[in-house]
């Protein structure tokens, strides 16, 4: 028996400004955020920071060795304490508009130069904080300081990469570029393969895509399609719920932030990490099919979201064959987005 078609989302949820800042709150606002890898963060006062759906973020390793989360934004006038991507802050997080600085645990330690005041207490103006958890080395945070444990939010992804080494790995390389597109217009392509054989040349010369196939596992989901020569292709090639890709190689991992900007613009972030011995170009290799891959993703999906802004595109079906990531994740946005808050 046939399997029923589903119809895909509302256009507007791709092109309304109102619905952005709904998806960050009810979306971005209580979801596992990748922020960084724990070898950027390598001793006291190393921080990284990082600007993720509007909200900025940060982590610092701590005096004691453990790692904080907290918003970059000092409590005075919403100065941040650090620009984005790595740096080290010493024994205080400081403002960089006024000066105002805090202990590595976030309570404010100097207002400085403010002057007297009676009705003024710093215990009352410590730093915003954020869940902030390491699972193998990753670091994520999240805004919902009641939310499940990392390692419980993603045990799907935890399970399919319990045998894999991922120790001893640093960042070899970083990549980013700006997309004219809504978020989930990119997350949708990289969920199937439907688009392979049209797209992507150099993946189908090496892959037998009328083999590819996907696996939802909510809430991840994993990619499998075997080389030409019958070999499986090594490594994972993994999603997460919401905005992370995950590919795991013979000669690293690759990890893949997608990270909304406006209602019409996004970035992707990559980390590209190898073990401690391994340069950039110990995986030229991987990073130029990734970044060729990536090039040709980018094309396709500005094309595809200036279709969608221009007002003529209403309803599609979505294939019951390749098709059943981008469904699933489809209903889950719907479902986030109409959930009431607890």
């Amino acid at each position: 028996m046939a399997t029923k078609t589903q119809a895909t989302m509302d256009v507007a949820l791709y092109t309304d400004p109102a619905n952005y800042a709904r998806e960050r709150q009810r979306i971005f606002s209580r979801s596992w955020l990748l922020i960084a890898h724990e070898s950027q963060l390598s001793r006291p006062g190393s921080l990284v920071a990082a600007t993720v759906a509007g909200f900025p973020l940060l982590v610092v390793r701590d005096e004691q060795g453990g790692l904080r989360g907290f918003q970059n934004v000092c409590r005075h006038r919403a100065g941040p304490l650090a620009s984005d991507g790595e740096s080290e802050c010493g024994a205080r997080l400081t403002c960089r508009y006024h000066g105002w600085s805090y202990a590595l645990d976030g309570r404010l330690a100097s207002a400085r130069d403010f002057g007297p005041a009676a009705d003024f207490d710093p215990r009352d103006f410590s730093l915003f904080p954020v869940r902030c958890e390491s699972w193998r080395g990753f670091v994520f945070v999240n805004a919902d300081l009641e939310a499940e444990p990392i390692a419980r939010a993603i045990a799907p992804l935890a399970a399919k990469l319990e045998n894999v080494n991922l120790d001893n790995l640093h960042v070899a390389h970083r990549a980013s570029h700006a997309l004219r597109c809504n978020w989930k217009t990119y997350v949708e392509n990289y969920l199937e393969g439907y688009h392979v054989p049209l797209i992507h040349p150099g993946l189908t010369a090496t892959t037998d895509v009328t083999r590819y196939e996907v696996d939802v596992t909510p809430p991840a989901i994993f990619h499998r399609a075997p080389t030409r020569g019958g070999a499986a292709v090594a490594g994972i090639w993994a999603w997460l719920w919401p905005n992370l890709g995950i590919n795991v190689y013979s000669d690293g991992v690759l990890m893949e932030r997608m990270t909304p900007v406006t209602t019409g613009t996004m970035q992707i972030d990559y980390l590209f990490l190898a073990p401690k011995h391994a340069t950039r170009e110990d995986l030229r290799t991987s990073i130029e099919a990734s970044l060729a891959t990536t090039r040709e993703d980018i094309e396709i999906v500005e094309a595809v979201q200036r279709n969608l802004d221009a007002g003529v595109y209403r309803v599609g079906r979505l294939s019951p064959k390749h098709e059943q990531a981008v469904a699933w994740f489809q209903s889950e946005v719907v479902r986030t987005l109409q959930h009431p808050f607890e």
